[in-house]
């Protein structure tokens, strides 16, 4: 893992890149989260030992965070995904890599509305425990989207299942039993491992509609 700066405001992210990686997750994290989430750090580094190259960055600036107001602006979350992905798209470790996002609660949104961008070239999105009914313009994904959530999280079980419907490409929602929101009892994260691997291996294998445009 590897500290670097990215955009205008200096972000600070960490980068972890396998030898012969054959994709990049960026990770969006949720409400006052950061590069440092435990269980997003647990993620990347099992994606790592799958092959693909991550990304994990604060979307905010610690003055920023001093602001809530900053930390639930899914638009300002989604406007520094975005960057970072130009960012990831220049940089010469990382350019010829097709791009993944993977968002958590409030991140998930941010994903939603960075990948909705007329010229994302985001080629698949995983969200664990996420708000996507928070996004708005979802119909405008092109990238296979996978859900997944917690079986004790009952009310954002409906809002995942609202927002399944709205999502226009490729898509699947993922229920995993007798995990609560932060997927925190034994073995629930790993569940989400197993799939967030899935659906990379299969979708950043292939060009997303938006790298064909």
């Amino acid at each position: 893992m590897i500290g670097v700066e990215i955009g205008s405001q200096r972000l600070q992210a960490l980068l972890g890149k396998p030898e012969h990686a054959r994709g990049l997750i960026i990770f969006a994290h949720g409400s006052g989260s950061g590069r440092l989430s435990p269980r997003n750090t647990y993620v990347a580094e099992r994606l790592r030992e799958a092959g693909f190259a991550t990304l994990l960055l604060d979307l905010l600036t610690p003055q920023e965070e001093r602001d809530r107001r900053n930390v639930f602006d899914v638009a300002l979350l989604a406007q520094r995904l975005a960057a970072a992905t130009q960012w990831a798209e220049s940089d010469p470790q990382t350019r010829e890599l097709p791009v993944g996002y993977f968002g958590s609660s409030t991140g998930a949104a941010a994903a939603l509305i960075a990948a909705a961008l007329p010229d994302s070239r985001v080629g698949a999105i995983v969200s664990r425990g996420g708000r996507p009914d928070l996004a708005g313009a979802m119909a405008d994904v092109r990238a296979p989207t996978l859900l997944i959530v917690g079986g004790l999280d009952t009310g954002v079980i409906e809002l995942n299942r609202s927002a399944l419907t709205r999502l226009a490409g490729e898509k699947e929602l993922v229920i995993v039993p007798g995990a609560g929101h932060l997927f925190e009892e034994p073995g629930a994260l790993d569940q989400v491992v197993s799939h967030a691997q899935r659906w990379f291996a299969t979708h950043l294998a292939e060009p997303s509609p938006g790298m064909l445009n």
